[in-house]
């Protein structure tokens, strides 16, 4: 399918993408006011259905971005999970998917605020393409760029505007020849990478930025604790990391909506530990794997599924 036929939600209605567009004046465009969600749609080939990860919290999520930016939604966190599903359903997706919701100040003038603006939607959902293959472990180095400080835009929301910094430090990374930057706080602590939340281990405790450390409140984080805690049994820990904590743990990695749980074996040219993926991000890797495919029940409610199930066919009775 070519991307212009595919069908988006936008105005209010359900139209291909090539005929969604904003103009070059556009509020958004110039000034970076606009908030965004990314969203995974997980493909069962077995089960022949969609699951949709944790969806309805994204989109509330969503609700708090918008009213950082004074931007009023058209609809409330049901009805928007109900647009994603029927684009889903309107472009017969039986794949992975990846969902782009997007509020944005809409109107074509010059001019720095963010009110008396006209604000607008939309809803994109594309098939996924991997972010980055994780499977070897990545390579990371602290950016000489900081992340984003809360007291200069709301570091917790996902702003676009927020995402240069991202976008600078993961150029610098991929210059220098690593897989993925890791952004500091201003004052020298570890915050998160470019577009991942960070997770570190010592000595079987896992250990990861506070949401007051200028970090984006992650919903896939938000999962991982809670599953350290009650599958792995392991203590979790939402604290201050140093720098130098990178350099001598034994593992690290990253989570978020598009990476899942990517392990990372070399933070600035020292292996993590022995260089090889740990035991802790093997074991939660696997299990969010199961458990976005719908095959852990105890974790069904995380699930919203797209398609009817499929009831097989019976075959015919032969003849007497």
């Amino acid at each position: 399918m070519e991307l212009g036929d595919v069908f988006v939600y936008h105005g209010g209605r359900y139209v291909p993408y090539r005929d969604a567009k904003v103009g070059l004046l556009t509020h958004g465009l110039n000034y970076g006011t606009g908030c965004f969600e990314g969203i995974r749609g997980y493909w069962d080939a077995v089960g022949l259905q969609l699951h949709f990860f944790r969806l309805r919290e994204h989109f509330e999520r969503m609700q708090r971005s918008c009213r950082l930016l004074l931007i009023e939604l058209p609809c409330g966190a049901e009805e928007m999970c109900a647009h994603t599903i029927e684009l889903a359903r309107l472009n017969d997706f039986r794949q992975d998917v990846y969902v782009r919701p997007l509020a944005f100040k809409a109107s074509e003038e010059v001019g720095v605020r963010l009110h008396n603006v006209r604000d607008d939607f939309a809803i994109v959902a594309v098939p996924h393409k991997s972010y980055f293959d994780s499977s070897q472990g990545l390579r990371a180095c602290v950016s000489s760029w900081r992340r984003m400080d809360d007291n200069t835009a709301p570091a917790r929301a996902k702003l676009t505007g927020i995402y240069v910094g991202s976008a600078l430090a993961k150029s610098e990374a991929h210059g220098n020849g690593f897989d993925e930057a890791i952004l500091l706080t201003h004052d020298g602590h570890v915050a998160e990478g470019s577009a991942e939340n960070i997770f570190i281990v010592r000595d079987g405790v896992v250990l990861t930025p506070p949401v007051t450390d200028n970090i984006l409140e992650g919903i896939t984080r938000a999962s991982l604790i809670e599953l350290c805690r009650n599958e792995l049994r392991l203590e979790v820990l939402e604290r201050t990391i140093d720098r130098s904590e990178l350099y001598v743990a034994d593992e690290v990695f990253f989570s978020g909506t598009a990476v899942g749980v990517s392990p990372v074996v070399e933070v600035d040219r020292r292996a993590v530990a022995d260089g090889t993926i740990g035991p802790v991000s093997r074991a939660l890797a696997n299990l969010y794997h199961d458990i976005t495919l719908g095959r852990n029940a105890k974790y069904g409610s995380w699930l919203t599924t797209c398609f009817a199930a499929e009831v097989p066919i019976e075959p015919l009775a032969a003849s007497a």
